[in-house]
């Protein structure tokens, strides 16, 4: 692989199906090289290939989200094939235990933490040096309207109506951490998005959206160019409250 040259390398965590797989669909349809990230690699291999076998340079990079070790190796595949990435859109996430509130224990955050908290904080702490390397660093955080205060208080909203601790304060601190890393990372252009109640394993396929909508405010932040903006909450209508 020339690492001179200068395609875009997008690189797309929990990609293997639903949100993640449409989102890296989408980037490899702009011609981009979009490295799909999978723990299991069966799965990871398989839907990789099918996105290649429609012409899009689509690879799969065996990745878990919640492993050092699995993420540093995936860094060093990275920066030994491509010496850069430009984007990272961390998508991968879980739904944790949905169980009454006052039912929920600490023991009950843990892996939906694990993943939805501290695997995108695992993982751009580790591509950061490769992204400085791009001209246009993006950095996209898959967040939920269930991780907005507003949304979630307004009772004109389905999200009011959805009581849970784990997976809703998830994704709160992923919005608080998606701020700080926009005002640390001041070249870069670093965004949460709120796909939408989308129909994804996440809610049993419950969800009205279809993947190909959610995706939208994805790509839409992978995208963004020099002038575009960072530090925002969106979704495929624009802003939504924090």
């Amino acid at each position: 692989m020339d690492t001179i040259a200068k395609e875009t390398i997008a690189l797309v965590t929990g990609a293997n199906k639903g949100l993640g797989r449409e989102t890296a669909r989408r980037l490899g349809a702009l011609g981009w090289t979009v490295l799909l990230g999978a723990r299991d690699p069966d799965r990871g291999q398989l839907a990789a290939g099918e996105l290649a076998a429609d012409g899009l340079d689509v690879r799969f990079l065996p990745l878990d989200v919640t492993s050092d070790e699995s993420v540093s190796d995936a860094v060093d595949i990275v920066k030994g094939e491509y010496g850069r990435l430009d984007v990272l859109v961390n998508n991968a996430g879980i739904g944790g235990a949905w169980i009454d509130v006052l039912d929920t224990g600490p023991d009950d955050f843990r892996a939906c933490y694990e993943t939805n908290v501290y695997g995108p904080v695992r993982m751009t702490r580790a591509f950061v040096p490769l992204l400085r390397q791009a001209d246009v660093p993006r950095i996209v955080m898959v967040s939920s309207g269930m991780g907005s205060l507003t949304v979630t208080t307004d009772p004109s909203r389905l999200e009011s109506q959805l009581l849970g601790l784990a997976y809703p304060s998830s994704k709160t601190a992923l919005n608080m951490i998606t701020t700080q890393y926009a005002k640390a990372l001041q070249e870069f252009k670093v965004n949460a998005v709120d796909p939408g109640y989308t129909a994804t394993d996440l809610n049993g396929h419950r969800g009205y959206k279809t993947v190909e909508q959610g995706a939208e405010a994805i790509v839409s932040m992978a995208v963004l160019d020099a002038g575009g903006p960072t530090g925002q909450y969106v979704d495929d209508a624009g802003p939504v409250p924090w």
